[in-house]
């Protein structure tokens, strides 16, 4: 099983825990197990086999055990116990967004409801809201809930496609027979979440498509072919993913590439202006229209080249206006992964992370990092395990012998501050003055009222110890939506402050969102990829972050981690000193 199957059984068994009534610390334990395996370093079977799985903080002789039943068999007696023990039509109640183990159980019990059509009548007819400890803004949270599963359906997120389709495509590539093989689709646009996984491969030969399509179909992590033909294939992953293989000719690799990447509309788009060229394209070539001729192109570029573009990034193509800046010369140069200099946003065993202020100075060092900007979660995250004012002192104390110690790397002072309801931050200025650098973030309140949401953030950016502002608008894919914004205005204000608003680059979160990243930088905002990092593991993560701030059109210079320690210790201490260097546009 992978790290992420894993992390969710536990994640499954403490929601079970949780609705008969174990104790909160047991619960807690396996929630906290999921989080260190899904963080975990290396390979997660390596570490069972060699007994060392408790060594991992976080992961008890209790966890180790159901974690070796997993990973040897693939089931877990301790889940399956559970499932008997809790009935299921329980089990699907606490499946919506927003509704917990215990309101979930409160539904099943009162009402006894056992399916999600019959709990969205109940909602509908005002009997959820009638119930104790309920009322009527419970019942539309949980119509939202329903509402939103139904629209995330059968969707992925875009780490579990590339876990999946990476090692997919290099098992083909291998193949005797493929010439050519990539990933296309929405993967390779790095869109957040994915229906499915496409492939596109070139042959030379026509028998040669049968060859590489017995070896898809045979590959170790299909689970069932759903369909085979001579130039396409579909089969269903582990965890339910399905990947489609499309086979054609060399000359049309080019052609089918572009095509099958997307997006429908840009493909319009893009077939409209071959139309005015007096040209025809589709997924088989580009051709003359007068004379039915091909148009050779050798690759994607040459495609592009052919209709008076610039090469259009696949992560662009979303019909947002990146062809008229491909005709003009005007595409950004978008930031790669190896701009990435520095780290912020990393959590510590001082807070909710699991592995000390050490372990993640010296994995980043290790990683070619040159900084590193350690964010605690702040006094009012008692559920995170946040810092009072000693342990901010003792942490600072810390940071200082190592820097003393790490030559040519930097830890910047930190600190992931809540943003009260009112707006405010969550430390008196005296003590907010002792960090270098502060990223504030919302982790409650979320049903305010849109224009309360709005003035909130903004009031917190407008404090001058603020750095950063942290994902934006607290979704989790696949979980819940974001709280109510008008990032309109929030965006405004942060490129006239000089906040950096972060793309954080968990893969449940990737936020900022891509879509807003044309308004961004036409306000002068600068972002940071941010790894919101529990452990040594997610800071690989800035991996996504990377792949987000491209789909969003950001260039280095407009991300300010790729700057220098200097450059990014000039950015930081220019928000101190209550202004912004060179208006909020410089490096713009």
């Amino acid at each position: 099983m992978e790290k992420s199957e894993v992390a969710a059984v536990l994640e499954e068994i403490a929601d079970l825990m949780e609705i008969k009534g174990d104790n909160p610390f047991r619960v807690r334990s396996f929630r906290n197990g999921a989080r260190a395996v899904e963080s975990l370093a290396g390979d997660l079977v390596q570490r069972v086999e060699e007994g060392k799985l408790e060594e991992v903080p976080g992961i008890g002789e209790t966890l180790a055990a159901v974690i070796t039943e997993l990973v040897r068999t693939g089931k877990s007696s301790r889940l399956e116990e559970l499932r008997r023990a809790v009935p299921e039509g329980l089990r699907d109640l606490i499946t919506v967004p927003g509704l917990g183990p215990k309101k979930a159980q409160a539904i099943y019990q009162q009402l006894g409801l056992s399916t999600l059509e019959a709990l969205e009548q109940a909602c509908q007819e005002g009997k959820v809201a009638a119930l104790k400890g309920f009322g009527k803004r419970t019942e539309e949270k949980i119509l939202a809930g329903i509402a939103y599963r139904k629209t995330v359906e059968g969707r992925f997120l875009l780490a579990v496609g590339l876990a999946a389709a990476v090692p997919l495509k290099e098992h083909l590539k291998a193949g005797p027979a493929v010439k050519r093989v990539e990933i296309a689709g929405s993967l390779r646009r790095w869109k957040e979440t994915i229906k499915d996984v496409d492939l596109v491969a070139a042959v030379k030969k026509p028998e040669e498509a049968v060859a590489l399509m017995e070896r898809f179909v045979r590959w170790e992590g299909v689970q069932e072919v759903i369909a085979r033909g001579e130039t396409k294939t579909s089969v269903r992953l582990e965890g339910g993913l399905q990947a489609d293989l499309r086979v054609v000719a060399e000359e049309a690799f080019p052609f089918a590439l572009q095509y099958f990447t997307g997006s429908k509309e840009h493909n319009t788009e893009l077939r409209g202006l071959a139309k005015e060229k007096g040209l025809k394209l589709n997924e088989y070539g580009l051709f003359k229209v007068d004379s039915e001729e091909r148009v050779p192109c050798r690759d994607e570029a040459a495609v592009y080249k052919a209709l008076g573009l610039d090469f259009i990034p696949p992560e662009l193509r979303e019909a947002q206006g990146e062809i008229e800046l491909a005709r003009e010369r005007k595409l950004p140069e978008l930031v790669e992964f190896g701009d990435l200099r520095g780290v912020v946003h990393a959590h510590t065993s001082a807070s909710d992370g699991v592995a000390t202020l050490e372990e993640m100075a010296e994995a980043a060092r290790a990683m070619g990092f040159e900084y590193l900007g350690i964010t605690d979660h702040s006094q009012s995250a008692g559920y995170a395990g946040g810092l009072k004012e000693e342990a901010v002192l003792k942490q600072h104390r810390e940071i200082d012998r190592l820097n003393a110690r790490l030559k040519g790397f930097r830890i910047f002072k930190g600190i992931e501050s809540d943003i009260r309801s009112d707006g405010s931050l969550d430390y008196p200025p005296e003590v907010l003055d002792r960090f270098d650098l502060v990223i504030a973030s919302i982790h409650s309140g979320f049903n305010l009222p849109v224009e309360e949401q709005t003035a909130r953030v903004i009031k917190a950016m407008e404090d001058p110890h603020t750095t950063f502002l942290a994902h934006p608008t607290g979704r989790l894919l696949l979980q819940r939506d974001g709280f109510a914004l008008h990032m309109e205005k929030v965006l405004e204000a942060a490129g006239k402050l000089g906040v950096a608003v972060e793309i954080n680059a968990h893969p449940l979160r990737l936020d900022l969102d891509w879509r807003w990243g044309g308004f961004a930088r036409a306000h002068g905002v600068k972002t940071s990829i941010n790894p919101d990092a529990h452990a040594v593991a997610g800071i690989e993560d800035m991996r996504y972050g990377a792949g987000i701030a491209r789909k969003a059109g950001f260039t280095a210079r407009q991300v300010v981690n790729t700057y220098s320690i200097k450059e990014f210790e000039k950015f930081i201490r220019a928000r101190r000193g209550m202004g912004v260097v060179n208006g909020a546009r410089e490096g713009t």
